[in-house]
């Protein structure tokens, strides 16, 4: 974060509410480092994108974007735990999509094989609200990096420019869209499948269930009202307390 000007200057609501980039766990996360670990569940090598395919994926998006500084949208953990250094904060919205829970995780970040977890993915929809993140531009080579190493890994995204709307005027921002080519984006779950991976999933990163409280608190510190998330929290909340007493 910038020491020359205030990132939080529009939201000093969220001063405190957002991981400092410098002490997320995602600013030096490599996928690589998952690969015993994933050998060890039986995934082939192929589990996640070659640093190859990823680094020509980030170009390629890249090569499209405005001039300047980059802008990211944020629906889910970006939000608090962007992990990359951003000089500004903005809450956005951005039209023709949707916050969804439709990321099933079973491979040990919120969830396991055994009891999967749950989180969001950007999918069609008529609209989202969350916040845009501002990379300046003498950094864009280094942050983008570690966004696409965390972003990318695996492929269950798609990364892809959008039109965003904040109150300080419109902007184009990058994003990642559920890419439902891939098998973890599972839209087809019902209900109470959502609230029973929310509930019970848990992995290196936190269960799932903190997963969407954090959420949640981060959309009520910006005044936004999202129906999904505060019904899937509170009927997992129940679950939990059900499962726990029997």
């Amino acid at each position: 974060m910038s020491a020359d000007k205030d990132p939080f200057a529009h939201h000093p609501e969220l001063r405190g509410k957002i991981i400092d980039p410098q002490h997320s766990f995602f600013r030096n996360f490599k996928p690589s480092d998952f690969d015993d670990r994933m050998k060890a569940l039986g995934l082939p090598p192929h589990w996640r994108l070659s640093d190859e395919e990823r680094e020509a994926m980030r170009r390629r998006v890249l090569a499209g974007r405005p001039d300047g500084e980059l802008w990211v949208f944020a629906y889910g953990s970006l939000m608090w735990d962007p992990g990359f250094d951003f000089v500004e904060v903005r809450k956005a919205h951005v039209g023709g999509y949707a916050r969804a829970f439709c990321l099933k995780d079973e491979l040990g970040a919120r969830g396991t094989r055994e009891a999967p977890g749950l989180m969001a993915a950007l999918d069609e929809g008529p609209g989202c609200t969350g916040l845009v993140f501002r990379i300046d531009s003498d950094r864009i080579e280094e942050e983008t990096a570690i966004l696409w190493r965390r972003e990318m890994a695996t492929g269950v995204y798609i990364a892809a420019f959008v039109d965003a709307v904040s109150d300080e005027g419109p902007l184009k921002a990058v994003t990642f869209v559920a890419n439902h080519d891939a098998s973890r984006i599972r839209s087809d779950l019902t209900h109470e499948e959502q609230v029973r991976y929310i509930a019970t999933g848990e992995g290196v990163l936190g269960s799932s269930l903190e997963y969407i409280e954090n959420l949640a608190d981060k959309l009520a510190a910006l005044d936004i009202d999202d129906a999904e998330v505060s019904g899937l929290l509170d009927a997992a909340r129940r679950y939990a307390v059900a499962r726990e007493h029997g």
